[in-house]
Protein backbone atom coordinates (compact mmCIF):
# COMPACT_ATOMS: atom_id res chain seq x y z
CA UNK A 1 0.00 0.00 0.00
CA UNK A 2 1.00 3.55 -0.72
CA UNK A 3 2.36 5.46 2.23
CA UNK A 4 0.50 8.82 1.98
CA UNK A 5 2.92 12.10 1.21
CA UNK A 6 1.00 14.05 4.35
CA UNK A 7 2.71 11.96 6.73
CA UNK A 8 5.94 12.13 4.78
CA UNK A 9 8.14 14.88 5.79
CA UNK A 10 10.30 17.44 3.11
CA UNK A 11 13.50 15.82 3.83
CA UNK A 12 11.60 12.23 2.66
CA UNK A 13 10.33 14.42 -0.41
CA UNK A 14 13.18 15.33 -1.60
CA UNK A 15 14.89 12.16 -1.10
CA UNK A 16 12.41 10.32 -3.16
CA UNK A 17 13.17 13.01 -6.10
CA UNK A 18 16.41 12.40 -5.76
CA UNK A 19 16.22 8.50 -6.04
CA UNK A 20 14.13 9.44 -9.08
CA UNK A 21 16.25 11.51 -10.53
CA UNK A 22 18.48 8.31 -10.39
CA UNK A 23 16.27 6.29 -11.73
CA UNK A 24 15.58 8.57 -14.64
CA UNK A 25 18.44 10.24 -16.19
CA UNK A 26 20.85 6.81 -17.38
CA UNK A 27 17.46 6.87 -20.28
CA UNK A 28 17.58 10.43 -20.82
CA UNK A 29 18.47 11.82 -24.08
CA UNK A 30 18.97 15.59 -24.25
CA UNK A 31 21.00 15.55 -27.36
CA UNK A 32 21.45 12.72 -30.06
CA UNK A 33 24.45 13.07 -31.75
CA UNK A 34 26.09 10.87 -30.51
CA UNK A 35 22.59 8.94 -29.68
CA UNK A 36 22.87 5.13 -31.03
CA UNK A 37 19.37 3.02 -30.94
CA UNK A 38 21.89 -0.26 -30.65
CA UNK A 39 23.27 0.70 -28.12
CA UNK A 40 19.81 1.05 -25.42
CA UNK A 41 19.08 -2.53 -24.08
CA UNK A 42 15.08 -3.24 -24.16
CA UNK A 43 15.73 -5.70 -21.38
CA UNK A 44 17.78 -3.18 -18.65
CA UNK A 45 16.51 -3.31 -15.37
CA UNK A 46 19.57 -1.39 -14.19
CA UNK A 47 19.91 -2.26 -10.33
CA UNK A 48 16.71 -4.21 -10.15
CA UNK A 49 16.91 -7.70 -10.64
CA UNK A 50 14.47 -9.42 -13.22
CA UNK A 51 12.02 -11.02 -10.39
CA UNK A 52 12.41 -7.76 -8.30
CA UNK A 53 8.89 -7.36 -8.85
CA UNK A 54 7.60 -6.47 -5.64
CA UNK A 55 10.15 -3.47 -5.00
CA UNK A 56 9.00 -1.97 -8.13
CA UNK A 57 5.75 -2.32 -6.36
CA UNK A 58 6.87 0.14 -3.76
CA UNK A 59 8.94 2.43 -5.82
CA UNK A 60 6.10 3.21 -8.22
CA UNK A 61 3.33 3.29 -5.13
CA UNK A 62 5.17 5.68 -3.85
CA UNK A 63 6.16 7.61 -6.86
CA UNK A 64 2.43 7.78 -7.73
CA UNK A 65 1.68 9.36 -4.31
CA UNK A 66 4.30 11.81 -4.76
CA UNK A 67 3.15 12.66 -8.43
CA UNK A 68 -0.40 13.58 -6.76
CA UNK A 69 1.01 16.31 -4.62
CA UNK A 70 3.40 17.52 -7.36
CA UNK A 71 -0.01 17.96 -10.06
CA UNK A 72 -1.74 19.24 -6.68
CA UNK A 73 0.74 22.24 -6.53
CA UNK A 74 1.26 22.42 -10.36
CA UNK A 75 -2.93 22.87 -10.40
CA UNK A 76 -3.01 25.35 -7.89
CA UNK A 77 0.35 27.17 -9.22
CA UNK A 78 -1.58 27.62 -12.65
CA UNK A 79 1.63 28.76 -14.58
CA UNK A 80 3.20 25.97 -16.09
CA UNK A 81 1.96 23.09 -18.23
CA UNK A 82 3.39 19.61 -18.88
CA UNK A 83 3.02 17.83 -21.82
CA UNK A 84 3.94 14.39 -22.13
CA UNK A 85 4.59 12.37 -25.37
CA UNK A 86 4.83 8.66 -25.69
CA UNK A 87 5.57 6.57 -28.78
CA UNK A 88 6.54 3.22 -29.40
CA UNK A 89 5.92 -0.05 -31.47
CA UNK A 90 2.64 -1.72 -30.75
CA UNK A 91 2.42 -3.85 -27.29
CA UNK A 92 5.54 -1.91 -26.19
CA UNK A 93 3.17 -0.80 -23.25
CA UNK A 94 2.00 2.59 -23.58
CA UNK A 95 -1.84 2.50 -22.68
CA UNK A 96 -0.35 0.48 -19.28
CA UNK A 97 2.64 2.72 -18.26
CA UNK A 98 -0.11 5.83 -18.64
CA UNK A 99 -2.96 4.08 -16.61
CA UNK A 100 -0.41 2.38 -14.11
CA UNK A 101 1.91 5.88 -13.33
CA UNK A 102 -0.98 8.30 -13.96
CA UNK A 103 -3.36 6.27 -11.81
CA UNK A 104 -3.33 9.04 -8.77
CA UNK A 105 -3.67 12.06 -10.79
CA UNK A 106 -6.63 13.98 -10.62
CA UNK A 107 -8.70 13.98 -13.95
CA UNK A 108 -9.60 17.37 -14.02
CA UNK A 109 -6.16 18.41 -14.13
CA UNK A 110 -5.07 16.02 -16.70
CA UNK A 111 -6.17 15.18 -20.56
CA UNK A 112 -5.38 12.23 -22.56
CA UNK A 113 -5.72 11.88 -26.40
CA UNK A 114 -4.88 9.23 -28.56
CA UNK A 115 -3.69 10.09 -31.47
CA UNK A 116 -4.64 7.28 -34.77
CA UNK A 117 -4.48 7.86 -38.73
CA UNK A 118 -5.54 11.60 -39.27
CA UNK A 119 -8.99 12.28 -40.42
CA UNK A 120 -10.26 14.21 -43.45
CA UNK A 121 -10.50 17.68 -41.76
CA UNK A 122 -7.07 16.59 -39.90
CA UNK A 123 -6.06 16.15 -43.59
CA UNK A 124 -7.31 19.88 -44.86
CA UNK A 125 -4.95 21.47 -42.09
CA UNK A 126 -1.05 21.19 -41.37
CA UNK A 127 0.28 18.29 -39.56
CA UNK A 128 0.78 19.82 -36.37
CA UNK A 129 -2.32 20.89 -36.50
CA UNK A 130 -4.43 18.05 -34.96
CA UNK A 131 -2.02 17.70 -31.46
CA UNK A 132 -2.07 22.01 -31.47
CA UNK A 133 -5.85 22.38 -30.52
CA UNK A 134 -6.00 20.06 -27.80
CA UNK A 135 -2.65 21.36 -25.79
CA UNK A 136 -2.70 21.41 -22.33
CA UNK A 137 -3.75 24.21 -20.44
CA UNK A 138 -1.83 26.01 -18.02
CA UNK A 139 -1.43 23.67 -14.78
CA UNK A 140 -2.69 20.62 -16.33
CA UNK A 141 -0.77 17.60 -17.69
CA UNK A 142 -1.64 17.04 -21.43
CA UNK A 143 -0.67 13.26 -22.23
CA UNK A 144 -0.42 12.37 -25.97
CA UNK A 145 -0.96 8.77 -26.66
CA UNK A 146 1.31 8.75 -29.91
CA UNK A 147 1.51 12.34 -31.69
CA UNK A 148 2.85 14.96 -34.29
CA UNK A 149 6.57 12.60 -34.64
CA UNK A 150 4.08 10.01 -36.26
CA UNK A 151 4.87 12.11 -39.03
CA UNK A 152 8.75 11.24 -38.97
CA UNK A 153 8.10 7.62 -38.06
CA UNK A 154 4.79 6.20 -39.85
CA UNK A 155 4.89 8.59 -42.49
CA UNK A 156 8.58 7.64 -43.34
CA UNK A 157 8.17 4.35 -43.22
CA UNK A 158 4.80 4.70 -45.23
CA UNK A 159 6.24 7.25 -47.81
CA UNK A 160 2.82 6.71 -49.50
CA UNK A 161 1.11 8.59 -47.04
CA UNK A 162 2.48 11.93 -47.75
CA UNK A 163 0.23 11.64 -50.82
CA UNK A 164 -3.15 11.62 -48.58
CA UNK A 165 -1.52 14.64 -46.94
CA UNK A 166 -2.90 17.00 -50.28
CA UNK A 167 0.96 19.00 -50.29
CA UNK A 168 1.54 21.13 -53.48
CA UNK A 169 3.93 18.57 -54.80
CA UNK A 170 6.77 20.94 -54.89
CA UNK A 171 6.83 20.57 -51.11
CA UNK A 172 7.72 16.56 -51.01
CA UNK A 173 11.67 16.86 -51.61
CA UNK A 174 14.26 14.62 -50.45
CA UNK A 175 14.97 17.60 -47.73
CA UNK A 176 10.97 16.96 -46.11
CA UNK A 177 12.72 15.35 -42.95
CA UNK A 178 14.57 17.53 -42.23
CA UNK A 179 12.43 20.20 -42.47
CA UNK A 180 9.56 18.26 -40.14
CA UNK A 181 12.83 17.52 -37.94
CA UNK A 182 13.83 21.73 -37.93
CA UNK A 183 9.59 22.15 -37.75
CA UNK A 184 9.41 20.41 -34.89
CA UNK A 185 12.21 21.88 -32.74
CA UNK A 186 11.13 25.07 -33.31
CA UNK A 187 7.58 24.03 -32.26
CA UNK A 188 9.01 22.57 -29.32
CA UNK A 189 10.73 25.35 -28.30
CA UNK A 190 8.12 27.67 -28.57
CA UNK A 191 6.13 26.27 -26.85
CA UNK A 192 8.79 26.20 -23.42
CA UNK A 193 9.80 29.71 -24.04
CA UNK A 194 5.86 29.90 -23.47
CA UNK A 195 5.53 27.74 -20.05
CA UNK A 196 4.86 24.59 -21.67
CA UNK A 197 7.12 21.86 -20.00
CA UNK A 198 7.87 18.92 -22.73
CA UNK A 199 8.86 15.21 -21.99
CA UNK A 200 9.00 12.52 -24.35
CA UNK A 201 9.09 8.94 -24.08
CA UNK A 202 10.22 6.19 -26.95
CA UNK A 203 9.05 2.77 -24.89
CA UNK A 204 12.06 0.71 -26.28
CA UNK A 205 10.74 -2.76 -26.74
CA UNK A 206 12.58 -5.71 -28.26
CA UNK A 207 11.29 -7.59 -31.67
CA UNK A 208 10.97 -10.75 -29.93
CA UNK A 209 9.42 -9.71 -26.88
CA UNK A 210 6.73 -8.16 -29.09
CA UNK A 211 6.46 -11.23 -30.96
CA UNK A 212 5.51 -12.46 -27.15
CA UNK A 213 3.02 -10.50 -26.02
CA UNK A 214 1.20 -10.69 -29.83
CA UNK A 215 0.88 -14.16 -28.89
CA UNK A 216 -0.83 -13.93 -25.69
CA UNK A 217 -3.19 -11.29 -27.22
CA UNK A 218 -3.99 -14.16 -29.86
CA UNK A 219 -4.21 -17.38 -27.14
CA UNK A 220 -5.91 -15.05 -24.65
CA UNK A 221 -9.43 -14.47 -25.36
CA UNK A 222 -9.63 -11.72 -22.39
CA UNK A 223 -6.90 -10.05 -24.77
CA UNK A 224 -7.83 -10.61 -28.60
CA UNK A 225 -9.59 -7.18 -28.70
CA UNK A 226 -6.44 -5.66 -28.52
CA UNK A 227 -4.62 -7.56 -31.30
CA UNK A 228 -5.03 -6.55 -34.96
CA UNK A 229 -3.70 -8.55 -38.05
CA UNK A 230 -1.97 -4.82 -38.97
CA UNK A 231 0.15 -4.75 -36.12
CA UNK A 232 1.94 -8.45 -37.11
CA UNK A 233 2.00 -6.49 -40.77
CA UNK A 234 4.27 -3.74 -39.48
CA UNK A 235 6.83 -5.65 -38.27
CA UNK A 236 8.08 -6.99 -41.73
CA UNK A 237 9.19 -2.77 -41.08
CA UNK A 238 10.85 -3.36 -38.25
CA UNK A 239 14.11 -2.32 -39.27
CA UNK A 240 13.03 0.80 -41.30
CA UNK A 241 10.79 1.99 -37.91
CA UNK A 242 14.31 1.28 -35.64
CA UNK A 243 15.67 3.62 -37.99
CA UNK A 244 12.87 6.18 -38.10
CA UNK A 245 13.18 6.29 -34.04
CA UNK A 246 16.86 6.67 -33.99
CA UNK A 247 17.06 9.44 -36.60
CA UNK A 248 14.32 10.61 -34.88
CA UNK A 249 15.46 10.71 -31.42
CA UNK A 250 19.03 12.18 -32.56
CA UNK A 251 17.42 15.68 -34.47
CA UNK A 252 14.52 16.27 -31.88
CA UNK A 253 16.43 15.61 -28.62
CA UNK A 254 17.12 18.69 -27.23
CA UNK A 255 17.85 19.62 -23.36
CA UNK A 256 14.51 21.10 -22.68
CA UNK A 257 12.68 18.50 -24.53
CA UNK A 258 14.00 15.38 -24.08
CA UNK A 259 13.45 11.97 -24.92
CA UNK A 260 13.52 9.38 -22.47
CA UNK A 261 14.39 6.02 -24.19
CA UNK A 262 12.74 3.65 -21.57
CA UNK A 263 13.70 -0.23 -21.81
CA UNK A 264 10.15 -2.01 -22.07
CA UNK A 265 10.77 -5.81 -22.08
CA UNK A 266 10.15 -6.00 -18.45
CA UNK A 267 6.42 -3.66 -17.86
CA UNK A 268 7.11 -3.21 -14.09
CA UNK A 269 11.00 -1.70 -14.49
CA UNK A 270 8.67 0.56 -17.72
CA UNK A 271 6.63 1.92 -15.36
CA UNK A 272 8.99 3.20 -12.24
CA UNK A 273 11.11 4.56 -14.76
CA UNK A 274 8.58 6.91 -16.72
CA UNK A 275 7.42 7.67 -12.82
CA UNK A 276 10.87 8.62 -11.99
CA UNK A 277 11.04 11.09 -15.09
CA UNK A 278 7.91 12.52 -14.98
CA UNK A 279 8.40 13.56 -11.07
CA UNK A 280 11.77 14.87 -11.96
CA UNK A 281 10.48 16.98 -14.87
CA UNK A 282 7.77 18.55 -12.10
CA UNK A 283 10.62 18.93 -9.49
CA UNK A 284 12.16 21.41 -11.90
CA UNK A 285 9.54 23.69 -12.22
CA UNK A 286 9.64 24.59 -8.68
CA UNK A 287 6.24 23.93 -7.49
CA UNK A 288 4.58 25.28 -4.44
CA UNK A 289 1.26 26.41 -3.36
CA UNK A 290 0.48 29.99 -4.04
CA UNK A 291 1.13 32.14 -1.08
CA UNK A 292 -1.91 34.47 -0.52
CA UNK A 293 -1.67 38.65 0.36
CA UNK A 294 -2.99 40.05 3.55
CA UNK A 295 -6.01 41.25 1.88
CA UNK A 296 -7.10 37.46 1.46
CA UNK A 297 -5.74 36.58 4.98
CA UNK A 298 -7.91 39.21 6.10
CA UNK A 299 -10.66 37.48 4.42
CA UNK A 300 -9.95 33.87 5.32
CA UNK A 301 -10.07 35.55 9.09
CA UNK A 302 -13.10 37.24 8.64
CA UNK A 303 -14.62 33.74 7.01
CA UNK A 304 -13.24 31.97 10.12
CA UNK A 305 -14.79 34.00 12.99
CA UNK A 306 -17.80 34.46 11.10
CA UNK A 307 -18.24 30.11 11.06
CA UNK A 308 -17.17 30.30 14.37
CA UNK A 309 -19.28 32.63 15.69
CA UNK A 310 -22.63 30.47 13.67
CA UNK A 311 -21.10 27.71 15.42
CA UNK A 312 -20.98 28.71 18.78
CA UNK A 313 -24.91 30.50 18.36
CA UNK A 314 -26.13 27.05 17.37
CA UNK A 315 -24.86 25.38 19.71
CA UNK A 316 -26.04 28.15 22.43
CA UNK A 317 -29.17 27.50 21.23
CA UNK A 318 -29.27 23.74 21.31
CA UNK A 319 -27.68 24.36 24.90
CA UNK A 320 -31.49 26.38 26.20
Amino acid sequence: MAVRLARISLMKIKELVKRARKLAEPFCVTNGDKFRLKDADPGDTLHFKQDDKERSKEALAMGIDLLSTMQDMLYAQDKWAVLLIFQAMDAAGKDGAIKHVMSGINPQGCNVHSFKAPTSDDLDHDYLWRCMKVLPNRGHIGIFNRSYYEETLVVRVHPEFLEKQKLPRELITKDIWDDRFRDIRAFERYLGNNGVLIRKFFLNVSKKEQKNRFMERIENPEKNWKFSSSDAKERKHWDDYMKAYEDTIQNTATKDAPWYVVPADNKWFTRVVVAAAIIEALDSLGLEYPKVDDEKLGELAAAKEMLLGKISSAKRKNNG
